[in-house]
């Protein structure tokens, strides 16, 4: 869509022809206005909530005041999964959430949050601001309506809590377990009931039985959200978040309508909150995990045999979608990034914490 204004019909003087020119210039709102940002969050839930807030707060101060945001939480006037449309059609201005929420409207949405066997917090940021994946975002957000950019980041997500240990990938058939994005597809080619469930209905659907396990984010966010108060059985890693972006997107005509100023604003504060996000959610996991242990949760890990089968459907889920041009252009992009960062990343930060680790146990 061209969304420029154009000066026409120059008239010189009092002479009789009428000189024309075109001049194309970007239609800039005037004076304040207030911003609607919806997110798929319910207000209050910790770190996600946390960076909608302060990611909102931070464009209504570093503008004046001239875009000042107004959050509505979910619910509060669409639906946690019903924020794309909003933004899309104009009913809300942007939005705050996870975008693996909106692969029903593409699947390459999903490796803007996270994929599953996918990238670290900060692998994610060297393929969008290094290797071209910022410029596929903006692409999927051009088909859509969107601009979008990279606000938030939970870091490495726990496996989730369980009513019994997983011993095989067979303890997954049946079991209903609230999962979502490319994860939970993952997750159901190993015969598990997958549900797609916003964050504020978790504890109420694992209380009631209506599922049997749930992973949600980490053991800050999880212990705020009272799931040990259900079940005692808690996985530390997970192969579906390993540092799950979360996002911040406007609908593209008013993000084109903000001046140049404004845009790097919003484009500073998403960027700025990425990573002051991620900080708050790993300064907070091991007090939090302490915690836990300390009320009697009982922390482990899959067998290597449950990781092969996770990596084994995490690819087939991969083949499946393979067949759409842009979801293969982004894949391609992501693992030949991907493969790049964790070669140095394991010689280099690997090696060191390992000898750390060692040697502090000296």
């Amino acid at each position: 869509m061209d969304r420029r204004s154009f000066l026409t019909k120059a008239t010189i003087g009092g002479a009789t022809a009428a000189a024309a020119s075109t001049l194309a210039a970007p239609m800039y709102a005037q004076g304040n206005r207030t911003l609607t940002m919806v997110t798929t969050w319910g207000r209050g839930l910790a770190g996600v909530h946390d960076a909608a807030q302060r990611n909102a707060d931070m464009i209504t101060a570093m503008t004046d005041g001239q875009l000042t945001v107004d959050l509505k939480a979910a619910g509060e006037l669409v639906g946690a999964f019903e924020v794309f449309d909003a933004v899309t059609s104009g009913q809300a201005d942007m939005y705050h959430g996870a975008d693996y929420y909106f692969v029903g409207q593409h699947p390459a949405y999903a490796f803007f949050t996270c994929v599953p066997m996918g990238m670290t917090a900060q692998e994610l940021v060297n393929w969008y601001y290094q290797d071209g994946g910022a410029a596929f975002h903006d692409e999927l957000g051009q088909t859509f309506g969107l601009k979008s950019f990279l606000g938030g980041n939970t870091g490495a997500q726990a496996g989730g809590w369980f009513r019994k240990e997983i011993t095989s990938a067979e303890d997954f058939n049946g079991l209903k377990f609230r999962m979502p994005g490319l994860g939970g597809k993952a997750l159901g080619k190993l015969g598990a009931s997958v549900q797609n469930l916003p964050g504020g209905e978790v504890y109420q659907a694992l209380a009631s039985g209506a599922i049997d396990g749930t992973e949600w984010i980490g053991p800050w966010a999880d212990e705020k959200a009272g799931f040990q108060e259900i079940t005692k059985f808690y996985y530390t890693a997970g192969f579906h978040e390993p540092g799950a972006g979360l996002s911040l997107a406007f609908n593209r005509e008013v993000y084109d309508s903000f001046t140049p100023a404004q845009q790097a604003i919003v484009a500073t504060c998403a960027a700025e909150n990425h990573q002051f996000n991620l900080s708050q959610f790993l300064s907070n996991n091991s007090a939090a995990l302490t915690r836990l242990q300390a009320a009697g949760v009982k922390t482990l890990e899959f067998p290597d045999s449950v990781w092969d089968a996770f990596a084994k459907a995490s690819q087939e889920v991969h083949d499946e979608n393979m067949g759409d041009d842009l979801y293969k252009r982004v894949y391609d992009s992501y693992e030949a990034s991907l493969k790049s960062s964790a070669a140095w990343i394991d010689k280099s930060d690997g090696a060191y914490t390992r000898q750390r680790t060692r040697t502090q146990t000296m």
